[in-house]
């Protein structure tokens, strides 16, 4: 355990019980927190301005941040993301992370969160759209995801293919393609793996084990339509 955060029923429901000092802030998606101390006070707050808050939203983002703070003396706050699964710091100390529109879910005051603009081939088809989030700055970056996370540590000229649903983060530094998953269209299609994302390495990405557009198919199936 980090003296300054832990994590809580690691696995499918993972919660992050943080240790603020005395006037130390944090960030969070917005409706993040469960429980905090009574001397920390939450505020919603507009990173980057209007514009900034709209590019969130094209990513897919909320269009506020929520921020804690301690006040008084040290403080606890507990915060779990929207959806199930788990939660992944990272060390920033000078390289800059690329998220996919739902991994950020907290941070240190010293890292800026923004909308990146994807290039044309990658906003058509990589299936985050034209923007995804970027994560600049120092200090420790929480990113979630819809499953598990699971690191990919790919050495210089290395490449792996991955499904777009199963990415989490990346660092801005590394590169990738979109292609087809299979070696024509029709296997592509009746595959179920349509285009996908080779990156290259070096580099470390990190992906999700459920694939949160899938699952969502998977309940549609369940619910009622008009005509039943």
């Amino acid at each position: 355990m980090n003296k300054k955060f832990e994590y809580l029923y690691r696995g499918a429901f993972t919660m992050l019980k943080i240790n603020l000092d005395a006037e130390e802030r944090i960030k969070a998606e917005s409706d993040a927190m469960v429980a905090m101390s009574a001397n920390v006070t939450v505020e919603g707050k507009l990173e980057g301005g209007i514009l900034g808050g709209l590019g969130r939203m094209l990513s897919g983002e909320k269009f506020f941040f929520q921020t804690l703070a301690a006040h008084h003396g040290p403080g606890q706050v507990y915060l779990s993301p929207s959806t199930p699964g788990d939660i992944m710091e990272l060390e920033m100390d000078g390289t800059n992370y690329v998220l996919q529109k739902d991994g950020f879910f907290a941070a240190s005051e010293g890292i800026s969160i923004s909308a990146k603009v994807q290039n044309l081939v990658q906003g058509l088809f990589s299936g985050e759209g034209f923007f995804v989030l970027k994560a600049t700055g120092r200090g420790i970056l929480f990113v979630s995801s819809y499953g598990s996370i699971h690191p990919l540590d790919l050495a210089p000229g290395e490449e792996i293919i991955i499904d777009n649903a199963h990415l989490v983060a990346w660092p801005d530094t590394m590169n990738y393609n979109i292609e087809k998953a299979s070696s024509g269209w029709i296997s592509s299609f009746t595959s179920g793996e349509g285009l996908v994302c080779r990156f290259r390495g070096p580099g470390r990405v990190l992906i999700q084990t459920r694939n949160p557009k899938g699952f969502g198919a998977w309940i549609r199936q369940f619910i009622p339509t008009k005509s039943n």
